[in-house]
C-alpha cells in the first residue's frame, strides 16, 4: 500500500472522528451544574488529585468552596495544579490544601492519615481515586506488585485508618474509583503478589475487581455508622493513567486523533465522583456503584460476599492492620 492510500485513509478517517465529535458526541456530554456553596465548611481529601479526574475532581468542588485536600505522590506536580486550580475557580472558592501521600508506601499512608487526624477537625468526603496502571512488574516499598499494592492495598490501609475520622464527622462518605476492565478479572488468592507470573492487563483488572470487593465489604461493615461507601467506573478518558501503555511511533497521531474524538475529557469523567461527593440524590445510599451518575448493575464476582470478606482479611494482614 502506498504512502499516499495511507495518507488519505488517516486523513479520511481523522474527517470522520472529528464530524462525530464534533456533531454527535458533543450532544450526549451532560456536565451537571451543583449550586454554589453547596459543599461550604466540607473537607474533602482526594488522592492523585494533581491529574485527570482527581483534578478536575477537585477543581470543581473548590468551585463549590470545598476545602480539598489534594494527597499526591508528586509534591511539586500538586502545588502546580493547586496554583492553576486557585486561578481557575474565580472569587467565591474554597480552599486547597496539598500534602504528600505515595500510596506505594505504607509508611507515607500512616504518616498522611496521622497528619490528617492531628490538622483536620473534620473530614466529610474521602475520594479513592488515585491509581496505575499495567506498568512493568515493579513492587512497592513492602513488596507488593504495585498495581495492587497501590490501587487497592494503599486504598484499603488509608481508609482504615481515616474510618473513625469520617465517623465523627458523619453524616460523611468513601467514594471509590474502580473501573468497568473489571470484568476480566478475577482475585488470585495463590499468588497476589504476581510472582509466578506476571500480566500486567489482569492485574490491573484484578485491582479494580478488588476495589469494589472493598466496597462491598466495607458498606456492610459501616451500617448504621454514619457514612456510606459507594464506588463507580467513570468509563474511557483522556488522562495519564495510560502513560505505561506503548503505542507505536507511527500510530500516536490516530491514537490522539481517536482518544480526542472519544474518550472522555477528565471534566466528563469527573462528573459521577464529584455526583457521589456532594448529591443530596446519594443520602443514605450504600455499597452501589454508578456510572455516568446513575446506579450500574455489576457482575456477581464484585459483590461476592465470601470472596469480599476473604479479601478483607488477608488485606488486613498484608497492611499490618490484623492486631
Amino acid at each position: 500500500m502506498s504512502a499516499a492510500v495511507i495518507l488519505a485513509a488517516v486523513l479520511g478517517g481523522g474527517v470522520i472522528l472529528i464530524a462525530r465529535r464534533l456533531f454527535s458526541r458533543r450532544s450526549s456530554v451532560k456536565i451537571v451544574r451543583h449550586p454554589t456553596g453547596m459543599m461550604r465548611g466540607k473537607t474533602v481529601i482526594i488522592t492523585g488529585a494533581n491529574s485527570g479526574i482527581g483534578r478536575a475532581t477537585a477543581a470543581e468542588l473548590l468551585k463549590l468552596q470545598a476545602r480539598v485536600v489534594m494527597a499526591c505522590r508528586d509534591r511539586q506536580s500538586a502545588e502546580e495544579a493547586a496554583r492553576e486550580m486557585r486561578q481557575e475557580a474565580g472569587p467565591d472558592q474554597g480552599e486547597l490544601v496539598v500534602k504528600e501521600l505515595d500510596l506505594a508506601s505504607l509508611t507515607s499512608v500512616r504518616s498522611f492519615c496521622q497528619e490528617i487526624i492531628r490538622e483536620e477537625p473534620r473530614v466529610d468526603v474521602l475520594i479513592n481515586n488515585a491509581g496505575i496502571y499495567q506498568c512493568p512488574y515493579t513492587k512497592t516499598e513492602e513488596g507488593f506488585e504495585m498495581q495492587f499494592g497501590v490501587n487497592h492495598l494503599g486504598h484499603f490501609l488509608l481508609t482504615n485508618l481515616l474510618l473513625d475520622h469520617l465517623k465523627k464527622s458523619s453524616p460523611s462518605r468513601i467514594v471509590i474509583v474502580s473501573s468497568k476492565l473489571y470484568k476480566y478479572g478475577h482475585i488470585n488468592f495463590d499468588d497476589l503478589n504476581s510472582e509466578r507470573s506476571y500480566n500486567k492487563a489482569f492485574c490491573y483488572s484484578q485491582s479494580k475487581l478488588a476495589n469494589l470487593l472493598f466496597t462491598h465489604e466495607l458498606s456492610g461493615r459501616l451500617a448504621d455508622s454514619g457514612v456510606t461507601a459507594n464506588a463507580l467506573t467513570p468509563g474511557i478518558v483522556r488522562t495519564k493513567l495510560g502513560r505505561h501503555v506503548r503505542i507505536p511511533l507511527l500510530a500516536r497521531p490516530l491514537f490522539h486523533l481517536v482518544s480526542w474524538a472519544f474518550f472522555k475529557s477528565p471534566l466528563e469523567g469527573a462528573q459521577t465522583p464529584i455526583y457521589l461527593a456532594c448529591s443530596p440524590d446519594v443520602e443514605g445510599i450504600q455499597g452501589k456503584c454508578f456510572a455516568k451518575c446513575q446506579e450500574e448493575e455489576l457482575l456477581p464476582k464484585a459483590t461476592d460476599d465470601q470472596t469480599a470478606r476473604r479479601l478483607w482479611d488477608i488485606s488486613t494482614v498484608m497492611v499490618g492492620l490484623s492486631n
